[in-house]
């Protein structure tokens, strides 16, 4: 899988900005088939730092909704990447 695949985008939320200033932790929705050693690799490559530890969860989301049926949940999967100390991403800093 191209790693510019694997993350398809920053969570920020108000816990994801806790995270971030407590202990360095960065949330991302990443491809539901994507692995940790996937999203490790493209954590460093696109945003050029060093990745700790990834832990995944995927998350049932929202059921929606067609007319008098409701259909399947939009699922999504979350990573929660831990980076070095001295380091930050400046995409998710920025916002």
């Amino acid at each position: 899988m191209d790693i510019y695949q694997v993350i398809k985008r920053p969570l920020l939320t108000e816990k994801s900005s806790l995270m971030k200033e407590s202990g360095n932790y960065y949330s991302f929705e990443v491809d539901k088939s994507a692995t940790k050693e996937e999203i490790r690799q493209a954590v460093e490559t696109i945003f050029k730092v060093h990745v700790e530890k990834v832990n995944t969860v995927t998350l049932p989301g929202k059921a929606k909704r067609f007319g008098r049926s409701i259909s399947g949940a939009r699922r999504f999967k979350k990573a929660v990447v831990k980076i070095k100390k001295d380091e930050k991403i400046e995409i998710v800093e920025g916002v």
